[in-house]
């Protein structure tokens, strides 16, 4: 041993030098500057819009649960909510927030009323930060309360308080609005998605009886609850049996089962979309087994019971623990105080009352049991092509050519957290001239590139078994690590990079094709994304512009004047490495896959990839255009492609 590197006879080794570290390196911020500095901390990953948990939706659902507390607790029926490209407007018609704590409860942190619980029983937001974090992370921010015809409000800047009016007389009715814009220095190139919106809207009424929420000019509304949920969400024409619908006090939940490969679930908790799922769903799975198997005193594999199963599971809690603040997946907590645990709620809840609706209808229980004895049978018939595909994938991932992995995964706890984990990204290319250009420029650590060789096996109509039986298929869904389900999934963005040509729209199609049919729930969990590159680059000596569709390249040429060079990208392979850095970096462009909530997979498959139906036929003829109209118009969006011969 070195006895120079010890500082006592004790041989202590010697201390690191300290870098500075004094009194001036410890710092106090206020609670507008930590919100700002560590916004992943209130409202999860920041991103752009383009999935559905975004922060610009935490934002929006963090103003919405307060109204939606105050409808719970019997104040309010009706919520509007207006929304545009850059604005947020939320009004309720509760009691208002009490006028000499308006700016407070917006401002300081761990204020607010519900921390009383004789006042707020079951609410969704506990701990005093989800108006403060909107304020914070607002460009501008206006709250308003009318109480008893007299109105207060306040307005402020990232958190700053610009204007504090007096109270005055008005003759609006009680309840409260608030008005913001995320701030734009935080949320760079935002966007919010109709979809993603109107789907958190449908879940809010679904979750409150009587409420009707007004948004953007539509009304929403539900009747019947997690009943109407699921006939929304399923192919009610192709389910297995009538939806079972079943409630209690603090809890509702709604099952059947369809054809679609995966298990779909819903969960929430006091109203909030828990959309990790949590220790309830947890339960609710284990419930429905165990009923089952009593039921039918069969210990069928737990695995066919679930297969297929379409599901939503509500439960009121008082006091809950999130894992977050987003609230996305429920922790461990009782039912209430002196109450049971949620799960043996929850279990004991499914066992008596399925148990009984199986007794009370034995056309339902003989169609149910058909369906897990059919996934029995289809398990059992894959097994042995399983084994042998996966013994050749183990083999190939010793050196998977078509794989080129990044160094972070999902779930795997990154250095910079649910930020960095939301960046993992698998890019699907096809060929190795785009593959190639991707693999140059992507950031190592977060992107890994999967090659296609060509066009893949159209899947429509397919039984999972092909998966095992075709080599590339069976390579993507072990690079992704979905075979049993997208619980370890290892890359939260799964990107489609193809061409901008009709082979590249094809091979889009039918990757599209292949989750769909067989791994729905990475769509419908808003993993899967489109790669949008730029068609066109138009330049002279001091200026480049990308350009992604015929207008911009109109504007572009008008910008730059005189005799610019334009390029047309015909394919990915054409991008420079350099130049396509900047295309998958921070300013990547993403379209997101979204699942319309007024069809099903089948009914979206068997129009896009069945047979030469009369109605894809009849819409390609209306919607047909020549070249030479492209030019004062836009690109068709994918949607609108030619798809007469893709399938």
């Amino acid at each position: 041993m070195n006895d120079e590197l010890l500082t006592d006879d004790l041989q202590t080794p010697a201390k690191a030098p300290d870098h500075g570290y004094n009194e001036d390196s410890i710092r106090s911020l206020d609670w507008r500057e930590h919100i700002r500095l560590r916004p992943g901390m209130y409202i999860g990953k920041l991103g752009d819009g383009s999935a559905y948990d975004d922060g610009i939706y935490v934002l929006v659902k963090e103003v919405v649960d307060n109204c939606i507390d105050e409808h719970v607790m019997g104040h309010g029926r009706t919520i509007d909510i207006k929304i545009s490209d850059a604005k947020v407007q939320v009004r309720d018609y509760g009691r208002g927030i009490p006028l000499g704590k308006v700016v407070d409860v917006v401002s300081k942190i761990n204020t607010g009323g519900k921390y009383d619980s004789k006042v707020f029983q079951k609410s969704v937001g506990l701990n005093g930060v989800g108006t403060k974090a909107v304020n914070a992370l607002s460009g501008y921010f206006l709250v308003q309360s009318v109480r008893e015809g007299i109105l207060k409000a306040a307005e402020f800047a990232q958190g700053k308080l610009t204007s504090d009016a007096k109270p005055s007389k008005t003759s609006q009715r009680n309840g409260t609005l608030v008005v913001f814009q995320p701030d734009d220095t935080i949320f760079k190139n935002y966007r919010f998605i109709p979809e993603y919106l109107e789907n958190q809207v449908w879940n809010y009424v679904y979750l409150n009886a009587g409420l009707t929420i007004n948004f953007n000019g539509q009304k929403y509304y539900s009747e019947n609850g997690l009943l109407d949920l699921l006939a929304r969400k399923a192919d009610v024409e192709h389910l297995r049996y009538p939806i079972i619908h079943l409630k209690a006090p603090d809890i509702e939940m709604a099952m059947t089962h369809g054809n679609d490969y995966g298990e779909e679930y819903y969960s929430f908790v006091n109203g909030q979309y828990t959309t990790q799922g949590g220790t309830h769903l947890a339960a609710f799975r284990e419930a429905v087994v165990k009923a089952v198997r009593e039921f039918y005193k069969k210990d069928y594999d737990a695995a066919d019971i679930r297969a297929s199963i379409i599901a939503a599971i509500s439960v009121r809690v008082q006091e809950p623990v999130f894992e977050s603040q987003t609230k996305t997946k429920l922790g461990s907590v009782n039912m209430g105080e002196d109450g049971p645990t949620v799960r043996g709620f929850i279990l004991d809840f499914v066992k008596e009352h399925l148990d009984n609706y199986l007794h009370k209808n034995q056309l339902v229980a003989e169609q149910l049991r058909k369906r897990i004895e059919q996934s029995e049978r289809e398990r059992k018939d894959m097994a042995g092509v399983k084994k042998l595909a996966n013994q050749r994938a183990k083999k190939a991932n010793l050196h998977n050519r078509k794989l080129r992995d990044c160094r972070f995964h999902l779930g795997e706890n990154a250095k910079d957290g649910a930020e960095k984990e939301a960046l993992t990204t698998l890019f699907i290319t096809e060929g190795d001239s785009a593959s190639g250009s991707i693999t140059k420029s992507r950031n190592v650590e977060l992107e890994a590139v999967f090659s296609l060789r060509g066009k893949p096996l159209n899947c429509f109509g397919l039984k999972k078994k092909i998966v095992y039986e075709n080599e590339e298929l069976n390579l993507l869904q072990h690079a992704l690590n979905i075979e049993e389900g997208i619980e370890h999934l290892r890359y939260n963005r799964v990107v489609i990079a193809t061409d901008a040509d009709v082979d590249g729209m094809h091979i889009r199609l039918l990757l599209l094709t292949f989750f769909l049919q067989f791994f729905p729930d990475l769509v419908r969990n808003g993993h899967v994304f489109i790669l949008e590159t730029p068609l066109f680059r138009v330049r002279n000596k001091k200026e480049t512009i990308y350009c992604y569709n015929e207008q911009e390249k109109q504007n572009a040429m008008r910008k730059l004047g005189k005799n610019p060079e334009i390029t047309r990208f015909k394919g990915l392979g054409e991008i420079s490495p350099d130049e396509f850095g900047k295309f998958i970096g921070e300013n990547i462009k993403l379209e997101p896959v979204i699942l319309q909530s007024d069809r099903s997979i089948q009914q979206v498959l068997t129009y896009y990839m069945g047979k030469n139906t009369p109605a894809r036929q009849e819409f390609i003829i209306e919607n047909l255009r020549l070249e030479k109209d492209l030019i004062t118009s836009d690109v068709l969006p994918a949607a609108e492609v030619p798809v007469e011969d893709l399938a």
